[in-house]
């Protein structure tokens, strides 16, 4: 009930904000603008001489001739539209003028060979030029009726503005009621003689639907405002519907469904009492929603029934349902009102509805978030976009630009079957669209400049596993006529194989590395469309793989070497279970590293020097100097014998894990390297960093994680406990979703290069990735890496941290007393918010069913400061991304912005030398300043080197293995000296994965327990505070150049 009320009052709030208040000003502004309009078109003169020369181009183009006629005033101009029913939806601010055409300028054959069209562009060109010179009337451009190239309209801009109205215009729509016989544009007669199949003329349903909606459109306004002028919850409905379809870019298309299509939809409902009057815009919204999903009614099509009027008949049915795949007639029966409304767009309305009402039953607040406040367009919906360029592509129209239906809409079509024939059971949706911008050099010059826009392509994969597919078996070679249809198709890619089944058959293969599977549709997509469409392989850009180069490491993908790396995991784990001279066996053993889940970043490289004693060492080139070991968790046996204090349980692991590394040693020659805190132990190439769960940690954090029990638990057993349960978590999800690893990737590149690595825990990104594959609504879960990662930025920037936590449940463990008890611990640390929003604990609360108090990973990062920087991040990252899958470009270091970050940002800068780093392979890009003042700069220390040189080589394999460094990071070090000497002073930005950039903010984290000498002590001058940084860097850091001065309080 709480969630009913609350999502009530959201709605209520919603329609307050988009709903348009006709107040007097507002309706004296669109009654003047309107009136200029009609003064304007009263001064063309009666029985002005109109030829084809004031749109040469269009004419000639679309095939029409005696288009001359006298220019006779139109017989009525008319507010219509949204407007006219006040369902305007801001923060579109527009009016539909209908101008009524005069019949004393058209023959009665006119309906034939686009004359009709050629005299309609023509009256509009008098009506523009004559707009033009009034003084009332500040710009005028062309459009399109619904992307109909053929239907141009008039957008007319008024001098005057209004504050209330930005970017306010009138749009001018010639109609033409009882313009001809209605008979004569029966769907089955042919008015265009040019579209014959054989020298017999063929139907042109199309074409004969363009002009019937111009003679229809004034009695179908009149059926909708009749409809709504009544009833206030009616229009609020209206306003609802057309905000969540506004929001969906591909069903909001000329193809599907438009403001004016949606009031149509709910005219029938009320005509049929699926809606009454009496209902709230909420049950209105949802009546429809479900009408739309899962009505039978579609499949025959909807007809209005005026009262008196007989029930149609199947055989009135029939012409409309063999010309269209979806039919709403109007209610003379003569008329298809959704005659451009295609069967894919259908189907994705459909799902979208589909969705919509899944989102309304299970998420919060009625979905209402999901529903009308999340924008779906094409990056963030398909797991695939492709762009054509076919920017001067005769071929488009070679046919002719406008027979029974435009060129553009064809050629839709054409790509449509091309690519569902080649992708089959990979794909379960193809959408393409092509947007028409008409303008005045076009009208003027031909409509083959026209395809200035890319065409843009949709891909929704059916499932990873058919998309990933190498092979695809064709029909059996006996079958010599499908096995021909084949060949032609695939062309040089058809192969007659015979399989492990001893079948032989026609097939196509894809040959990829595994670590590149994730490009087949590409391939394939790609193949078809140059073998089928003729296209340039340049003119064709597929957005899949763009942003692999952030997770390159030298020419690959580190992630094609995990398989050694399990290997190594199993070698160790059965030999550490055999150990027997040890007090408690080894019951179990778990790997905790992100390699071991898929979601590092860079999985470590088998390392030639990592192996066991004795072994042969072979060394074809420089191997690192460094090693990063894998942290291991490893359980013992139950025992009541460990003693009760903290340290001396540490004391007592050391003891244990050096007994360990001393068996391992003996028994099978492994090299073990011991400190006080840590073992690390080599096995075929890698490191590994063992670790011991204490059993009573165990057994106390079995229990409820918020309890005072956790308390009594030692710090190191509690953060073994977080990673151990997530690391569990993570593994079994990541199998389930094969796109999440890549997806986790590029997310902690893409922090780590905007210098996040201490605000966002590698595990936060883990969790941060895996919600939205669990609560994908009002999306399907993501099945590639760059629509995942876009998802990911979106929901890291728009997200209501402050009011809401945000609760991962992988495996719905939580029952409704752990949401509670999550909501109660949610409520608490946001108890200061309104005194100090800064003063917030878990500013990001991420709880999950081992951690429901958001202790884990974001108790004290990112702090409030952070999170607002973070959000702002992803949020301009996201736009960057959205513009590149759907902009005309192939630019690639406008991809490689996406992971650049501005230095700039920052009050000062140290760059770092770059051989000095660990791993420099794995820097993106080099940083360079050339601003701010230049304050230090040192030169690089000749004591490390991150690979080992010629002269390390000298000496036994025992030796080059002492030359290893065992987790030496010089960037980890510098950063953690600063913030023990500077933390009061100075906040640190830095990339963990590799960046040779550190950003200093002023005012870093200021601790509650300064002491007041602290506090006033003298504030050193900045320049010589970051001189010192500079020393206590000496030998790594390249420069320091500060950027803005600290402000003095």
């Amino acid at each position: 009930m709480e969630t009913d009320n609350s999502a009530d009052l959201k709605v209520e709030e919603l329609l307050k904000e988009v709903q348009l208040e006709y107040s007097p000003a507002l309706t004296k502004f669109v009654d003047d603008a309107v009136s200029s309009i009609k003064a304007a078109i009263d001064t063309i003169p009666q029985d002005l001489k109109v030829t084809a020369d004031l749109a040469p181009g269009f004419v000639r183009d679309i095939g029409a001739d005696k288009v001359e006629f006298d220019f006779k005033k139109p017989k009525s101009v008319k507010i219509g539209g949204s407007y006219a029913i006040e369902c305007l939806v801001k923060p579109e601010f527009n009016v539909d003028l209908f101008v009524q055409l005069p019949k004393e300028c058209f023959h009665e054959k006119d309906y034939l060979n686009y004359r009709y069209h050629a005299k309609r562009c023509l009256y509009l060109c008098v009506i523009k030029k004559y707009l033009m010179s009034s003084s009332l009337v500040g710009k005028v451009e062309w459009s399109t009726f619904q992307n109909e190239v053929r239907k141009p309209v008039l957008i007319v801009y008024p001098v005057t503005k209004l504050v209330a109205l930005p970017g306010f215009f009138v749009r001018i729509i010639p109609t033409a009621p009882s313009l001809f016989s209605i008979p004569k544009l029966n769907l089955q007669r042919n008015n265009v003689r040019a579209v014959s199949k054989g020298g017999i003329p063929q139907s042109t349903p199309k074409y004969n639907s363009s002009i019937l909606e111009d003679m229809f459109i004034e009695d179908t306004e009149e059926l909708v405002k009749q409809t709504f002028l009544g009833s206030k919850e009616l229009r609020q409905g209206l306003v609802l519907l057309k905000v969540w379809a506004r929001h969906r870019m591909p069903i909001y298309a000329y193809d599907c469904l438009n403001g004016f299509l949606i009031s149509v939809i709910l005219a029938y409902l009320v005509d049929r009492n699926h809606i009454n009057k009496s209902m709230k815009a909420m049950q209105i919204f949802r009546v429809t929603m479900k009408f739309i999903a899962t009505s039978d009614l579609w499949k025959h099509g909807l007809y209005f029934t005026p009262k008196g009027q007989k029930a149609v008949s199947k055989e009135e049915r029939l012409p409309f349902k063999e010309s269209f795949p979806i039919v709403i007639c109007t209610p003379s029966r003569s008329f298809n009102i959704a005659f451009r409304v295609t069967r894919v767009g259908f189907l994705e309305l459909q799902n979208e509805s589909t969705m919509t009402l899944a989102c309304i039953e299970k998420c919060r607040d009625g979905g209402f978030e999901e529903v009308f406040m999340t924008r779906i367009d094409y990056p963030v919906k398909y797991d695939h976009v492709m762009r054509l360029n076919l920017k001067g592509k005769s071929s488009v129209y070679g046919s002719g630009f406008c027979l029974d239906d435009e060129c553009w809409r064809v050629y839709e079509q054409k790509v449509h079957n091309v690519l569902s024939h080649g992708l089959s059971d990979r794909v379960k949706t193809v959408r393409v669209t092509w947007k028409s911008m008409l303008s005045e050099s076009i009208l003027q010059n031909g409509l083959s400049s026209l395809n200035t826009e890319p065409l843009v392509i949709g891909i929704s994969v059916s499932s990873l596993d058919k998309a990933l597919r190498i092979v695809d078996i064709g029909p059996d070679a006996d079958n010599k006529e499908e096995a021909l249809k084949f060949r032609q198709f695939w062309g040089d890619k058809a192969e007659l194989r015979r399989f492990k089944d001893g079948k032989i058959a026609e097939s196509t293969v894809w040959e990829t590395e595994q670590w590149k599977r994730h490009i087949v549709i590409k391939k394939i997509s790609e193949h078809v469309l140059l073998r089928h469409l003729s296209l340039l392989k340049e003119n064709i850009v597929h957005i899949v793989d763009q942003l692999d180069f952030s997770l390159l490491y030298g020419a690959e993908d580190p992630i094609s070497s995990s398989g050694s790396l399990f290997g190594a995991f199993e070698i160790l784990s059965k030999q550490l279970r055999l150990i027997e001279d040890i007090p408690l066996k080894v019951s179990t053993v778990q790997a905790l590293d992100s390699a071991f889940r898929y979601s590092s970043v860079f999985p470590p490289e088998p390392h030639p020097l990592a192996n066991e004693k004795g072994s042969f060492v072979r060394l074809n080139q420089f191997p690192p100097s460094c090693i990063r070991p894998l942290e291991v968790m490893i359980q013992l046996e139950g025992s009541g014998n460990w003693p009760m204090d903290d340290i001396a349980i540490e004391k007592t692991k050391s003891a244990f894990l050096l007994k360990i590394g001393e068996s391992l040693q003996n028994s099978w020659g492994m090299t073990c390297t011991a400190t006080e805190d840590d073992v690390d132990v080599f096995v075929s190439g890698y490191a590994f960093r063992l670790k011991i769960w204490h059993e009573r940690g165990l057994t106390l954090l079995r229990r409820e994680t918020g309890n005072a029990h956790v308390k009594k638990v030692s710090n190191v057993d509690k953060e073994l406990y977080f990673r151990s349960q997530h690391s569990s978590m993570i593994n079994g999800f990541q199998t389930c979703y094969p796109a999440y690893g890549p997806v986790v990737r590029l997310a902690k590149r893409w922090a780590a290069s905007h210098l996040f690595s201490a605000c966002l825990v590698e595990e936060a990104i883990e969790l941060l990735v895996a919600y939205i594959f669990l609560k994908p609504l009002p999306f399907n879960a993501p099945c590639s890496r760059i629509t995942g990662f876009l998802r990911f930025l979106r929901l890291l920037s728009d997200y209501d941290w402050t009011f809401s936590a945000l609760v991962v449940d992988i495996n719905n463990d939580l029952t409704s007393n752990d949401e509670k008890e999550i909501r109660e611990t949610f409520m608490l640390s946001r108890k200061g918010y309104e005194e100090n929003p800064q003063n917030v604990n878990s500013a990001m609360f991420l709880a999950t069913s081992y951690d429901k108090a958001s202790e884990a990973w974001t108790k004290f990062s990112p702090n409030s400061m952070e999170l607002k920087r973070l959000m702002a991040y992803a949020g301009s990252s996201a736009n960057l991304l959205t513009k590149l899958i759907l902009e005309d470009h192939t630019d690639s270091y406008r991809w490689e912005c996406l992971f650049r970050t501005p230095l700039n940002n920052y009050d000062a800068v140290i760059l770092l030398h770059r051989e000095k780093l660990p791993y420099p392979q794995r820097l993106l890009f080099p940083s360079e300043l050339h601003e701010g003042v230049h304050v230090a700069r040192g030169n690089a220390s000749k004591g490390f080197h991150p690979f080992l040189l010629p002269g390390d080589f000298k000496g036994s394999s025992e030796d080059l293995r002492n030359k290893v460094l065992v987790n030496f990071d010089p960037l980890r070090c510098f950063v953690g000296d600063l913030e023990k000497e500077y933390s009061n002073t100075f906040k640190l930005w830095y990339d963990s994965l590799g960046g040779d950039a550190v950003g200093i903010t002023w005012g870093g984290c200021i601790s509650k327990k300064r002491g007041r000498e602290e506090a006033d002590e003298e504030v050193k001058d900045p320049i010589d505070l970051l001189k010192d940084v500079g020393k206590v860097g000496t030998g790594f850091v390249r420069g320091i150049y500060l950027l803005k001065a600290p402000r003095r309080s």
